[in-house]
């Protein structure tokens, strides 16, 4: 053991309780120091634990990384592209990855039952109203295989829908959306969407989750992906059907209705190859099945399948009663329609009777090849300081490389598709460093001050230490291991009330915040051990370094006329 060390630890007692002067400026200085490692671990762990719970929430809402159309549209309103990539396995073996998702968006505006209000006119007359509201958000639809850990630590009521094979209406729905609606689990919401023409659905609440990020809860609704992939008809799908009126006599007309796609539709009736024809005028004379098979295009009649979306096939049976050969006069009722005598319940297979023959039709739609499309692939990663390298990785395996579909993908991190958020989280480590930079300012002048008083104070030791033959640096050594001790002592009183008030905070949630603003209901609370070892490192070391100045005044003292001083 040193002889500084020792005299250090000797003298201690009498530096903390000693003078008049010297205690007061000593205790403010261990005071200061507690202070600031107080503030510096409960600045790091609320900031730390809010960027990790924002990113958390924010990451459980979408993804990682995205995979969807290279397009101006945003996640939410994205071009469709093939299910079945080829680029899925090569990623499912990158390092990193945690999984990949197909996912789909549908905007949708939801409508909240009738609600009668009461209310007294100011002339005492009661009087009522009718309200119902609208409210607008996303869908967003998953397949069987989605990872729905994050809703099921957010379920507050009800229960996670299952998806089967056939297509499914429940949803999983926020509080948020839930009380704007005066809706429960079990309720039926009416739904509006935007296609070619508006249309009206009905939805079945399944759950009713709540993160907390209100921002997000207010326009995420859970449901299945079928159901989306339907309601944005993608793909196309041909259903056959039999034109009513007459176009000219003796024939009828077969219409091919197609919908879906891009709107710019080829068929092929099974005569001369892909044409713009949709309606097949004929009389018929024999059992025979007419096969139709369309798709739609970009450039032409005669474009490549892979500029198309993918085909989808219908048929119409036709069976013949009666003489094949003679003339198509059939029956014709008041209105100037063909009169059908229908087979079935749902109208898919009817007959017509002429004057010598009966002909039976069956109209059988496609399945459609909406089923085939996504709005875009969901990636996670298990590690978010990896999501950087992993998601250029990713890019130069998928972004702007087309497809066998002749499809241009992009690749987008969740800091692209919440940059907002992400910009304002970044913000915060600005704040922080300008916090622990002031704190611990506070801290090196406070004990600047306490050391050059006890400097002062003790100028009669310092000068018979000189007289003894001990040099200026041995000297100031054993002020600045008695500056360590009481730093140490002050980093100790404020490690124990910090630490204290971060584990209350985590167990019971006692600070709240407006979810509106900050989207969370409380201070998040998050400290690891490496953080913690750094910052009390860092805090005694950046405070002795900063001592070694105020500690050159001992150099100036005359030990002559430090031993005379009284």
């Amino acid at each position: 053991m040193s002889y500084e060390y020792f005299i250090s630890k000797k003298t201690l007692k009498s530096v903390v309780q000693g003078k008049k002067v010297s205690k007061p400026i000593v205790r403010i200085s261990i005071i200061s120091i507690a202070l600031a490692v107080i503030v510096n671990l409960i600045t790091i762990a609320v900031v730390t634990g809010f960027q990790q719970e924002v990113r958390q929430k924010v990451s459980g809402f979408g993804s990682h990384i995205f995979i969807m159309a290279a397009s101006e549209g945003s996640i939410y309103e994205s071009e469709p592209i093939r299910k079945d990539q080829p680029f899925i396995e090569s990623i499912k073996s990158l390092k990193g990855v945690k999984s990949i998702f197909p996912v789909g968006y549908k905007p949708v505006l939801f409508q909240s039952n009738k609600n009668e209000i009461k209310y007294k006119l100011p002339n005492g007359k009661d009087t009522s109203e009718i309200q119902q509201n609208v409210y607008g958000t996303v869908l967003k639809g998953v397949n069987d295989d989605y990872d729905w850990s994050f809703f099921k630590e957010s379920l507050i009521e009800g229960k996670i829908p299952v998806f089967g094979d056939s297509v499914s209406n429940r949803v999983l729905i926020s509080k948020n959306l839930s009380d704007n609606l005066s809706f429960t689990v079990g309720d039926t919401i009416n739904a509006f969407f935007v296609r070619s023409v508006p249309v009206q659905s009905q939805f079945v609440v399944s759950g009713i989750y709540e993160t907390g990020l209100e921002e997000l809860d207010k326009k995420m609704v859970m449901t299945d992906l079928k159901y989306v992939q339907e309601l944005n008809a993608w793909g196309i799908q041909i259903t056959p059907e039999l034109v009513d009126t007459l176009n000219q006599p003796g024939y009828i007309s077969l219409y091919a209705n197609i919908t879906g796609g891009n709107g710019r539709y080829r068929l092929n009736w099974g005569e001369s190859g892909f044409s713009r024809t949709t309606l097949l005028i004929i009389c018929p004379y024999k059992d025979t099945t007419i096969r139709i098979i369309g798709t739609d295009d970009w450039s032409g009649l005669n474009a490549p399948v892979e500029d198309s979306s993918l085909p989808d096939t219908a048929y119409i049976k036709i069976t013949i009663q009666g003489d094949p050969y003679s003339a198509c006069d059939f029956e014709i009722d008041e209105n100037g329609d063909l009169k059908r005598t229908y087979l079935n319940q749902t109208g898919s297979k009817f007959s017509l009777k002429a004057s010598k023959k009966t002909v039976t039709f069956e109209m059988i739609a496609g399945k459609g090849s909406l089923h085939n499309y996504v709005g875009g692939f969901e990636i996670n990663v298990d590690n978010w300081d990896d999501l950087s390298v992993i998601a250029k990785s990713i890019k130069k395996k998928v972004e702007f490389i087309p497809t066998p579909y002749n499809e241009m993908l992009k690749v987008t991190s969740i800091k692209d598709n919440e940059r907002d958020i992400f910009v304002w989280l970044g913000f915060l480590d600005i704040n922080v460093i300008i916090i622990l930079s002031l704190m611990i300012l506070i801290g090196i002048i406070n004990m600047g001050s306490a050391l050059l008083v006890l400097i002062l104070i003790r100028s009669n030791f310092i000068g018979m230490m000189k007289a003894m033959g001990a040099t200026n640096w041995k000297i100031r050594k054993i002020f600045l291991i008695q500056a360590g001790f009481l730093i140490g002592r002050g980093m100790l009183i404020g490690n124990v009330i910090g630490l204290g008030i971060c584990f209350v905070q985590s167990q019971f949630g006692i600070l709240s915040l407006n979810p509106e603003v900050y989207y969370l209901s409380q201070v998040p609370i998050e400290l690891n051990f490496w953080h913690w070892l750094i910052l009390n490192v860092a805090t005694l070391t950046v405070c002795l370094l900063a001592l070694i100045g105020p500690s050159i005044v001992i150099t100036r003292i005359n030990p002559v006329k430090a031993i005379k001083f009284d």
